[in-house]
């Protein structure tokens, strides 16, 4: 996942990044637009400007120009000349933090590194592979699988004997139900997933991206009725029986409103929040709105101002009781009764219910599952092969397996010292005219190890092996990728430029006029102005269950009774009776404080939503100057604002630049 300085550079630097844009067998561009391939293909590259000294070809700035413009614009003198200020501005604080030289210091070079290790995954892996990958996910998610499932345990890790009395044990288990036994009845008794005890090894219903995926193929190349052959999977091995197949029920859209419950609250609490689920449920069957029931009564704040909406989910996304209930509501508009999960309760309704999504809707879906899911291994096995292919390996399995059997326990205890192997100097593969040698992989070994228990140094080192051999194949094709690729090595260039532009930006702009606080007061002082409030009411807002609750609230605010008395007398026997809000309100802000007339006092009575609401209007404020922490966030981002513009004028008078106008002018649209 891009972490929150990655995307501040990829912004910055206008950089688009695609975990899947390796080309498929091809070195051009994966990312090259069709204007800056043709620039590219042209024998004169000319200069279009130089700053500070360095030269910048009308090829490199016309493929960042229309990497970051949309095609409405591309071409445009206006929009064409804009960004080549923008370009100058940025060249100009790359090559200040160069002065300063911030790209010397250990702290970049780790970052870039790191950077490099994320940039370079695409280019690992096999496309073909992944492509049909996507396909096979995508033609399983219209189907979706009821299957039980019995698990005999074993390491993935484990050595072939270990390996060999799990499997014969399942065998064994399997023979028993091919014989006629009850599959729920045998996963009770056998099944070492513990679930087992309690539904018989019964999975419910799962669609594809939601199981391991040696799992998952197995249930769907399973018949319905049929037990499949032992599955191994990283837990162990796995006999399957299908009980239905059926057409996926697709994805819901709903809304809720929550009433959140612990399972550790008090019985109070708990009857309090069933109370309170059920009188809004009577609400909503009297006819009030689900949203506006949404947004006053849900204690789900993430949904609640927007009526309880919540994302399109399918069939393993939500808990077994809200994704039932919800799958149950046969027309658009109809809503349950409530219903309790493990979060508390709610009153699902349905907006609308659709078939999954076409291959292009959901194909970027896909393939970030695959990125996360064992499956994605599949297209790094296929290039590691190609990678040995292509760099003549070749393995001296004699000296790999001599020195595996030296080894002892420390392994496995998560000690071992490779001096030991300091003499181990025999070549146990050869990759790219490389010989790596026993050491290396002690070496390996060594740093990789943990502690480790029920299984010896030997499988554990066997194991390593693979990922020994691996590791090298993709760090020898990563060390490749600005040959082979060169809009990876552009897209690194951009990178470290963005890394520098961002911390020097960082420091001179951003921190600074937060760290700054005598220059944000400063700045404040001089500009108040621009920061005033409009007239506004200084008020309490009364949200009344019907008019009786008004005019109780009517008389315990003339006997001078505070708000808090008045809601826990009147919320004695109902939360929903009364809601009162306080505040200073805009123009804007609550509708109710904008209905009334601005006159202290209380209003008159204002029926809505089957409510009745009031409005105690305390005072009338004439506009007047926010103040600092009032405004701070928009005063903060305005100083920065301030300060960048001070830091531009000041590069642009320290660096000489000029722009070849010739060159500049044949990219303008004739």
């Amino acid at each position: 996942m891009m972490d929150k300085k990655l995307l501040s550079i990829a912004l910055m630097t206008g950089m688009f990044l695609n975990a899947w844009s390796q080309p498929k067998n091809s070195k051009t561009s994966p990312v090259a637009t069709a204007s800056a391939t043709t620039v590219n293909s042209t024998a004169k590259d000319p200069v279009i400007v130089t700053i500070a000294g360095s030269s910048v070809s009308k090829s490199e700035f016309e493929r960042v120009y229309y990497k970051n413009n949309n095609k409405e614009t591309a071409g445009d003198e206006k929009s064409i000349r804009d960004y080549m200020e923008l370009f100058i501005n940025y060249k100009l604080k790359v090559k200040e933090a160069e002065a300063l030289k911030m790209d010397t210091s250990a702290a970049f070079k780790d970052e870039l590194i790191g950077y490099r290790k994320q940039l370079a995954q695409p280019y690992l892996t096999d496309q073909n592979v992944n492509d049909n990958l996507i396909r096979e996910a995508y033609d399983r998610l219209q189907n979706d699988v009821r299957a039980s499932h019995i698990l005999i345990k074993v390491n993935q890790d484990a050595l072939p004997k270990d390996t060999l009395e799990a499997y014969n044990k399942i065998m064994k288990i399997r023979e028993r139900l091919m014989k006629g036994a009850d599959f729920a009845t045998v996963a009770r008794e056998t099944s070492e997933d513990p679930s087992a005890k309690e539904n018989g090894g019964d999975l419910g219903y799962f669609t594809g991206l939601q199981m391991v995926y040696p799992f998952e193929t197995a249930a769907y190349n399973t018949k319905p009725g049929q037990i499949s052959m032992p599955v191994r999977t990283r837990f162990g091995y796995h006999l399957i029986k299908v009980a239905d197949v059926r057409p996926a029920v697709g994805e819901i859209h709903t809304a809720h409103i929550m009433i959140r419950v612990n399972a550790n609250d008090p019985d109070s609490v708990k009857n309090e929040a069933k109370r309170k689920i059920f009188e809004i449920y009577e609400k909503l069957k009297a006819g009030e709105k689900f949203e506006d029931a949404a947004k006053q009564y849900s204690d789900d704040k993430g949904t609640a101002s927007n009526g309880g909406v919540l994302p399109w989910f399918g069939t393993g996304k939500m808990v077994p009781e809200f994704e039932k209930a919800a799958f149950a509501l046969t027309k658009d508009g109809d809503f349950t009764a409530p219903v309790q999960t493990p979060y508390g309760w709610h009153i699902i309704k349905r907006i609308e219910k659709r078939g999954i999504p076409s291959f292009d809707e959901k194909k970027n879906e896909i393939k970030n599952q695959i990125m996360r899911d064992s499956r994605s291994e599949l297209g790094k096995a296929s290039l590691v092969a190609r990678i040995k292919q292509e760099n003549g390996f070749k393995e001296n399995i004699a000296a790999k397996d001599e020195y595996i059997k030296s080894l002892d326990s420390t392994l496995a205890n998560g000690t071992y010292n490779d001096s030991v192997a300091l003499k181990k100097n025999k070549t146990i593969f050869t990759l790219g005219g490389k010989n790596y040698t026993q050491f290396d992989f002690a070496q390996y070994l060594a740093k990789h190890q943990t502690k480790r228990t029920g299984i010896s140094s030997q499988a554990i080192a066997h194991s390593q092996y693979e990922h020994f051999v691996n590791d090298e194949c993709l760090s020898l094709e990563e060390s490749q990728l600005d040959k082979k690729y060169p809009e990876f090595r552009s897209l690194m260039n951009e990178y470290r430029d963005g890394i520098l532009l961002f911390d020097l930006t960082d420091k001179m702009v951003w921190s600074k006029a937060v760290k700054d606080t005598a220059g944000l007061e400063n700045f404040y002082d001089k500009n108040k102005d621009n920061y005033m409030w409009g007239e506004r009411l200084d008020a309490t807002v009364y949200t009344c269950k019907n008019s009786d609750v008004a005019s109780q609230a009517r008389k315990m605010l003339k006997k001078k009774k505070t708000d808090s008395e008045i809601a826990a007398t009147l919320n004695k026997d109902s939360s929903l009776n009364i809601n009162i809000k306080e505040g200073k309100f805009s123009k804007g802000d609550n509708e109710f404080a904008d209905e009334v007339k601005w006159i202290p006092g209380l209003s008159n009575d204002i029926s809505k939503n089957n409510q009745v609401v009031f409005v105690n209007v305390k005072s009338v404020l004439a506009p007047q100057a926010k103040k600092l922490d009032e405004a701070r966030g928009l005063i903060t981002a305005d100083y920065q604002n301030f300060l960048e513009k001070s830091w531009i004028n000041e590069l642009r008078s320290k660096y000489s630049f000029k722009v070849d106008e010739d060159v500049l002018k044949t990219l303008f649209q004739k």
